[in-house]
């Protein structure tokens, strides 16, 4: 597979949790010869790999000081299981992905074909969903890094320099987000709505957003705040 197909990014382990380390060793010199390869820690022994891959969850918070990435399926199969109806919802799958994203991880999701090689149809919908809110939020998830936040009661936040993206999953009823921040708010807006500029008020405990009328999106509304430096949090 290395030699004749070439340009592998990664190689992803799945062997026997039962592999010791005298047959993981076997593998080493083949890898050796590709040092760009990604590698995940599922080879068995005492081999760790490149990546951790935690299954069906997300890690509280997350696996500071190595790389990640969950493994996930969109029902409860691995592959295609025509009796598993139990598909996740949109709102699953993409919470999902920005809770990974917002802990520094990978999100690494199952989409298995019928016999006939055709993707389900239930999968296909939650896909189109999913690409129709990173049409326009991909900024918030592409190229950003972990959260600076230890928790947020109300969704997520991913960074990119000194901008934050808030990503509001229970929108407040009293209209006031609270973002537990020491810096300037040089300007706030929602990802979607880049022209309209959101009311800040700093009460010495932080910044409140003052919010109006329905969330952008049901899902996952996008807040962009842009700071006067490195985020200081409270």
């Amino acid at each position: 597979i290395l030699e004749n197909y070439g340009g592998l990014d990664i190689l992803w382990w799945d062997t026997p949790a039962k592999m010791s380390n005298k047959r993981a060793e076997k593998f080493l010199p083949l890898i050796s010869k590709y040092p760009n390869l990604i590698t995940n820690n599922r080879l068995g022994g005492d081999y760790d790999g490149d990546t951790e891959t935690p299954e069906q969850s997300v890690p509280a918070t997350g696996l500071p000081g190595k790389h990640w990435e969950v493994c996930m399926t969109m029902n409860d199969t691995w592959g295609y299981k025509s009796n598993d109806k139990n598909w996740k919802t949109t709102k699953d799958v993409l919470q999902t992905l920005v809770d990974i994203v917002s802990k520094g991880g990978n999100y690494l999701l199952n989409v298995g074909p019928t016999s006939e090689g055709l993707i389900p149809e239930p999968s296909v919908e939650r896909l189109k969903e999913v690409g129709k809110w990173m049409k326009i939020n991909a900024e918030s998830i592409y190229g950003t890094t972990a959260s600076p936040f230890s928790s947020l009661s109300w969704g997520r936040c991913t960074k990119k320099g000194n901008k934050l993206y808030l990503h509001v999953f229970s929108w407040p009823e009293n209209g006031q987000l609270s973002v537990p921040l020491q810096n300037k708010v040089k300007k706030a807006y929602f990802l979607a709505k880049p022209g309209i500029k959101l009311k800040i008020e700093n009460p010495g405990t932080g910044i409140l957003i003052k919010l109006q009328g329905t969330p952008p999106d049901p899902n996952d509304s996008v807040i962009v705040l842009e700071l006067d430096g490195t985020p200081r949090v409270i």
